[in-house]
């Protein structure tokens, strides 16, 4: 349970920042670190499950200059008398249009230990992503993809989509991606729902947010909301709460603690 709970949180942690389109916006600078707790409903009772760190700093890929995001997951010390979790990933883009460059995810859950890169390259125009999947039995599987359409992983698409703002947008309107995790592109949609006020968890907070669902199709056609997410309904548009909605339970993650931003927030309610 709480790998599956730590899994969505980390998708969710980088597909949240994507609704974001129309007039661009710098909403992201270098030294960006964001802190998260993840709860998990058992019995009635709120347990939590583990924390996540993502942070943003200039660097460099190859001789070109890059961002270079990172994101850090663990279980709780209680979690981890059950089974041990750690993830990282971690993404390099272009600073100047944010393309992604490179895309790396290593998996420690329990004795296991799994990676998956990426590495993408732009010929004739389009978008190619080599993918390479190194299983915990060391078995290795490629995969090699080229799209006319822009391929993104977890991190790199909230970078780039954190450039643009939601200025016009109707509740309902959808948006469709292509993400790959290093095993494959699929297609992905969110489903924009409105605005709303979130009230935190421990600090007792409000925030003016953006409300939006990660929706999933069944076996039936029929689409499944996975997860709904709150992003600050400001230059910043940070995640400040995701609700999942798991095959095991119910889950969230709550924003504690936010460095180095950009911009000065403008979405908290006195």
């Amino acid at each position: 349970m709480i790998r599956h709970l730590i899994i969505y949180s980390c998708i969710l942690l980088q597909i949240c920042m994507f609704p974001l389109t129309g007039r661009s916006q710098t909403a992201f600078q270098s030294g960006e670190n964001l802190e998260y707790s993840l709860y998990y409903n058992w019995s009635f009772v709120w347990v939590k499950a583990g924390t996540a760190t993502l942070t943003i700093n200039r660097s460099t890929y190859g001789d070109s200059p890059a961002y270079r995001t990172r994101l850090l997951m663990r279980g709780s010390k209680k979690a981890d008398s059950y089974f041990v979790l750690r993830d990282t990933l971690t993404s390099y883009v272009s600073v100047d249009n944010l393309m992604p460059l490179h895309y790396s995810k290593i998996d420690i859950e329990g004795k296991k230990h799994k990676k998956r890169e990426v590495w993408y390259s732009y010929p004739e125009g389009k978008c190619r992503a080599r993918q390479q999947y190194t299983h915990s039995s060391g078995t290795v599987t490629k995969k090699d993809e080229t799209r006319a359409s822009q391929i993104y992983d977890m991190l790199s698409i909230m970078l780039k989509a954190r450039t643009y703002n939601t200025t016009g947008w109707k509740a309902g309107k959808r948006i469709n991606f292509l993400m790959t995790d290093g095993n494959g592109v699929s297609n992905q949609t969110l489903i924009y729902r409105g605005k709303c006020n979130v009230k935190m968890r421990d600090s007792k907070e409000t925030y003016r947010c953006l409300q939006l669902s990660f929706v999933e199709k069944d076996d039936d056609g029929d689409e499944d909301e996975v997860i709904t997410f709150f992003v600050t309904d400001d230059a910043n548009h940070l995640p400040v709460r995701l609700d999942m909605n798991l095959k095991f339970g119910t889950s969230k993650a709550y924003l504690t603690s936010c460095k180095g931003l950009k911009n000065t927030s403008g979405a908290q309610i006195k």
